[in-house]
């Protein structure tokens, strides 16, 4: 295990996709930074605040040692947060060919703008593949079952939000 990762989204919510992309970040990473992206322009179902949360309770649910998982939050540039943190790497999962293309040109970008950091995917288990918050919570709202996609404490929260 070497090393810091900082594994970025909007985790809105965080989703056993999420969780599982993390498990394998800690399999290769000392240390992982969840970073939360704080994006005004981006209307989310729950505060950062309430996304901090559900994914440290997650991670607590997951088993994972607390000191290997941080969670904070960010806005502006990934690579310069990324460089604050002491973070030479950045992680991100992969699901499908679509995701590939958008994450490579944000990896380069990244890279163009600071060559010292590195982009690492990790792919998605099979069985959340297909799993992302705006499809989950769309789901939701519309009264289907989520409980197999998101992490236990999530669920009531997600619920409660379209009074399910």
């Amino acid at each position: 295990m070497r090393g810091i990762a900082v594994y970025p989204g909007s985790f809105d919510p965080i989703t056993k996709g999420h969780t599982t992309i993390l498990q394998s970040g800690l399999v290769a990473f000392e240390k992982i930074i969840v970073a939360v992206l704080n994006n005004d322009k981006k209307e989310a179902l729950f505060s950062v605040a309430e996304r901090m949360e559900m994914i440290r309770e997650s991670a607590a649910d997951m088993g994972a040692d607390p000191g290997r998982i941080e969670v904070d939050s960010f806005d502006g540039l990934l690579v310069g947060y990324a460089q604050r943190r002491n973070a030479r790497v950045i992680l991100r999962g992969l699901r499908a060919v679509a995701d590939f293309e958008y994450e490579l040109q944000m990896a380069n970008m990244n890279r163009h703008l600071n060559p010292e950091v590195e982009t690492v995917f990790i792919m998605a288990n099979d069985a959340y593949f297909y799993v992302a918050s705006n499809l989950v919570k769309e789901v939701a709202r519309l009264g289907g079952n989520v409980s197999d996609l998101v992490p236990v404490p999530v669920l009531p929260r997600l619920l409660a939000k379209f009074d399910k």
